[in-house]
């Protein structure tokens, strides 16, 4: 059962305040798999029911710019969880029968590294990567659902997370991944209760438009696109639900103020917008419009990170393991070529030291031959290599990418820094 608003909240506010040295901290990462940061009411949607999502946001932090650097239902949780880019851990998009490549099976996840440095570490979920029997990549708790489960698992997976957390012993810090196989389509099986919080919701801020013509995946769900939108609201506020248990048996187990809680998405949607419903599939050929490249990124933990927080830094899905690894005092490995950052010290509101590089201005995806380049104005997206067809967004006067200035020779120069940036990424990371 949700707890009540007012407890929830209680649980988690918590001012900023002098402490002393405390135990490594836990770690509970939760994981949605298409869940758009747009959809979330902490950042901006006024339809959308998610209460609890939105009060780990007023008693924490978000990343307001987090971009995912590839859609792929595996490959994305894989730069997720291993800091690398699909063309380093060989995963590019879904797995087929055959499973990950070979190679992926001596990546390292955050879990292993965790793992060797004396972590408890749980999962409990969807495992996206093939051979969900057994536990893999330093998870000695395991829960994962069935390979073939596709009807309501919110609930399940809540419940695999929850006997972790009460297995504990206090002087030995855990890592929990819950991984949710939600909110995506069909959006069936739901209780009731859910689809009823939107009998009669118009969605008429959420933007959505008729389908175009070359939407691609899930297109049927554009033939009525607000009864589409019901279905899919009706799943997000069902994993909002999920938030409230986990938070609980925090408390209960009096290490909430050492537990820092994460949330996230694996690939953002469309539901819509731009006259298409699925992430980067949704069109052919293939697109990286925001809604489907940025997720929610949010962090939670009472007395470090600042309450209401909203960190503007551009940050991709490659700097989670790196923030983690700081979070835990964990050396990030040298021999991996990761691309990303930490970004715990702005996350908690700390200067970076002198001396120390600031914060970069950009963010790079690619996915199924289309490739990106984002700076805090500006977004590139290349096709076939640059052969075509290409965009170019000013995000300040068009945030909802609209019009294509690619062509445009006011914006030559930024397209060419963006291209030469690009490939300079592209070249780096192999």
């Amino acid at each position: 059962m949700p707890l009540p608003r007012r407890t929830f909240l209680a649980g988690l506010a918590a001012p900023m305040i002098m402490r002393p040295a405390m135990p490594r901290p836990n770690i509970v990462l939760i994981l949605a798999e298409e869940l758009g940061a747009w959809m979330l009411g902490s950042y901006g949607n006024k339809e959308i029911r998610t209460p609890h999502l939105d009060l780990l946001v007023r008693s924490g932090s978000r990343i307001v710019n987090h971009s995912m650097a590839t859609l792929g239902a595996a490959a994305s949780p894989a730069t997720l969880l291993t800091g690398r880019l699909p063309r380093q851990h060989g995963i590019e998009d879904a797995l087929g029968p055959a499973g990950p490549p070979a190679r992926f099976r001596s990546e390292l996840m955050i879990s292993d590294l965790l793992a060797r440095s004396g972590y408890e570490c749980g999962f409990a979920g969807r495992w996206p990567f093939g051979d969900d029997a057994k536990p893999q990549h330093g998870f000695n708790s395991w829960s994962a659902l069935p390979a073939q489960e596709r009807g309501y698992a919110a609930e399940a997976t809540t419940g695999g997370a929850v006997r972790f957390l009460e297995a504990q012993k206090p002087e030995r810090p855990f890592f929990l991944l819950v991984s949710h196989p939600s909110p995506r389509v069909p959006y069936e099986g739901l209780p009731q209760k859910y689809y009823d919080l939107y009998d009669g919701t118009t969605f008429a801020t959420v933007g959505w438009s008729p389908a175009v013509a070359w939407a691609a995946e899930n297109r049927e769900l554009m033939k009525n696109p607000v009864e589409s939108l019901r279905k899919c609201a009706a799943a997000v506020s069902a994993l909002d639900d999920q938030i409230p248990p986990l938070i609980s048996v925090l408390d209960k187990m009096k290490v909430r103020y050492n537990t820092v809680v994460i949330f996230t998405a694996s690939r953002g949607l469309l539901a819509g917008r731009h006259g298409l419903w699925s992430g980067g599939r949704g069109s052919d050929p293939v697109n990286l419009y925001r809604e489907a490249v940025e997720t929610p990124m949010i962090w939670n933990w009472p007395g470090v990170v600042p309450v209401e927080g909203a960190r503007t830094e551009l940050a991709g899905s490659y700097d989670l393991l790196p923030s983690l690894c700081e979070v835990a005092g964990v050396a990030v490995p040298k021999d991996r070529e990761l691309c990303g950052r930490s970004y715990l010290l702005p996350v908690t509101n700390r200067p970076f030291p002198r001396r120390t590089p600031p914060w970069r201005n950009l963010v790079f995806a690619s996915y199924g031959g289309v490739e990106m380049a984002r700076d805090f104005r500006y977004k590139l997206v290349l096709r076939a290599g640059g052969a075509g067809p290409n965009e170019l967004y000013d995000l300040r006067s068009d945030p909802r990418e609209f019009t294509n200035q690619f062509e445009n020779d006011h914006f030559v120069t930024i397209r060419t820094n963006l291209t030469e940036a690009l490939v300079k990424w592209r070249q780096e990371y192999v």
